[in-house]
Parts: structure tokens; C-alpha cells; sequence
């Protein structure tokens, strides 16, 4: 077995794997898995620019990340920075520390390779009917990926659940104005993603991962995120996500915070993710939706085997 570890640098969270794996299409067992949200994408969208403070806290995520590396005896790690990364003008105020705390630069992957390899571990060991539809809705951007076996039709939107907060959803709570609006934003997206996937819309099976979809599962269980055995693979019904994007959506984010299930640093971006669900479940007519762990995590690891 040889022991890698991946990083994933997003726009609302720094997320690590440790996990062993003798080939790249061989069983994976995971030795650790965290999530940390740094909200390094916080005013990317507006300004252009990483903020000092999101840099500053997000270096300090990858010094405990670094020594998790260290301690747990890692032999080869790829670590990647995505959607708040690619739009930001001075990537390298971050690159830079953040390769001398870990040994490896931060690879900043186009939003098709992030697709390619989110959907390369979420779907190596599903047996549920085949085509399936992949969803992964980050801060900054929401990937769609469509296949079988494999990738045959993917895309990355510029929707995510810190993007459209901070371009739309202003009020606490929001208002059905500014409701109505990201709907619609979303809505155009997915017409775009019918031109580009047009395996979409065959999809057998929706597969959901990532942070906002996690929450979706853990609120619906009425569990603590960090239950993963629980959440991970359970399913969540149409109507359950519509009921909790209702609830959330009237709430203040200080009513929010008693949501079991909902993490302290997603409280104020929530709303934004779980209209990118509710649209998709509703713009192909999904009855359900699977939640899954495995992600780009999952990828990245098996792509350095």
C-alpha cells in the first residue's frame, strides 16, 4: 500500500485527504479526512484579489494539514486551488507560503479538470443505475458532469454558494426579491449546461457532493456533520430539499446557527448553495438525490497513485 495525500484549496473550504491505495483503480481506504473552512474566495468575486486575512487564515489550515502529512507518513501529495484561485489577481501572495508550509505548489486546475477528477472519485465504486448526473456545488463554482463508467459531458459554472450570497442575497433574511433572482441566475446556467452536457438530462442517478450538499444530508438526518458514516451515501428526496431550502431561506442567520447539522462557517452562505440543488433537482426533475463523500479528494489521490 502506499500512503498519498491530496489538498483541495476552494473558495469556502480547505479540505485534506490521507488515504492508502495500491493503484489508481484499486480500493481506496482512507486513513484521514478534514474539511476546514478558511473562506479564502471571501470578496474574490468583486475585488479580483485574495484577501490578506482569507490568505492568512487559510495558511494557517495548511500548517495543521502539513503536519497531519508528516505525522501520518505520506509519500506523495498533490494538492490543488480551484475556483477563487483562478479569478484572483495575486494567486501568488498565497502559492507561494502555502508551497513552502506543504512541499508541494498548489496546481491551479481549470474547471473541467477539477470536474473530470471530482467525477473520477465520486463514481468509482457506485453501483446505483447508470447515467449519472454529478454535481458539485463549491463556493465559487458548480461543476455538472455527466457519464457512465466515465466522464462523457462536463462543465463548470461560475455559481457557488459564497458567489451568489455575495452578489444577490444581501438581506437577513434574504428577500423573495433577491430569491427570486439567484433562482433565475441559476436557472439561466443550467440552460447552459443542457447545451453542454447533454447527457444531463438522460441522467438515471443525481449525485451530490461536496460542502452544501453534505449539510443537505446532515439537516435532513437531523445529525451533526461530522457523521459521515451516516450521511455518506444517504439519500435525500426532492421534497426534503425543498422544505430545507424554505426553512433556511426564512430564517436570520442567527436563527440558522441551531440547524443540526449546519457548521458555523456555512450559516451565512447556505441559502446560496441550496438554490443551485433545488434549481437542478427541478430544472431535470430529479425525485431524489445521493450524497456522497468521495469527491475531487478521492480524485486528486487516485490521479498520483
Amino acid at each position: 500500500m502506499t500512503r498519498l495525500a491530496a489538498l483541495d484549496i476552494g473558495t469556502n473550504s480547505a479540505r485534506l485527504l490521507v488515504a492508502d491505495l495500491d493503484d489508481a483503480a484499486g480500493p481506496l481506504t482512507t486513513i484521514d479526512r478534514r474539511t476546514r473552512i478558511t473562506r479564502l474566495g471571501q470578496g474574490v468575486n468583486e475585488a479580483r484579489r485574495l484577501d490578506p486575512e482569507a490568505i492568512a487564515r487559510t495558511l494557517a489550515v495548511l500548517e495543521e494539514y502539513a503536519q497531519a502529512i508528516t505525522e501520518h507518513g505520506v509519500s506523495r501529495v498533490r494538492m490543488t486551488a480551484t475556483s477563487a484561485s483562478r479569478d484572483a489577481s495575486n494567486r501568488d501572495e498565497f502559492f507561494d507560503p502555502a508551497e513552502r508550509i506543504v512541499g508541494v505548489r498548489p496546481e491551479l486546475i481549470s474547471g473541467d479538470e477539477e470536474a473530470a477528477l471530482e467525477y473520477a472519485g465520486a463514481t468509482h465504486e457506485l453501483t446505483e443505475p447508470e447515467p449519472y448526473l454529478l454535481i458539485d456545488v463549491g463556493g465559487g463554482s458548480t461543476e455538472f458532469i455527466a457519464g457512465g463508467r466515465g466522464p462523457e459531458g462536463l462543465i463548470s459554472v461560475d455559481v457557488g454558494c459564497v458567489r451568489l450570497t455575495e452578489q444577490y442575497l444581501h438581506s437577513d433574511p434574504p428577500s423573495p426579491e433577491e430569491l427570486s433572482v439567484a433562482v433565475s441566475v441559476v436557472r439561466d446556467h443550467l440552460a447552459d449546461v443542457d447545451r453542454a452536457v447533454p447527457g444531463a438530462a438522460h441522467a438515471k442517478t443525481l449525485i451530490g457532493t461536496a460542502g452544501t450538499v453534505w449539510t443537505i444530508g446532515a439537516i435532513e438526518l437531523g445529525i451533526d456533520a461530522s457523521e459521515s458514516a451516516r450521511i455518506h451515501h444517504s439519500r435525500v428526496s426532492r421534497a426534503a430539499v425543498e422544505e430545507i431550502f424554505r426553512t433556511l431561506a426564512t430564517e436570520t442567520i442567527e436563527q440558522r446557527r441551531h440547524n443540526p447539522g449546519l457548521e458555523p462557517g456555512r450559516v451565512d452562505v447556505i441559502v446560496g448553495g441550496v438554490i443551485v440543488v433545488v434549481a437542478a433537482m427541478r430544472h431535470w426533475d430529479f425525485d431524489e438525490m445521493l450524497v456522497s463523500e468521495a469527491d475531487i479528494l478521492d480524485g486528486l489521490v487516485r490521479s498520483i497513485a
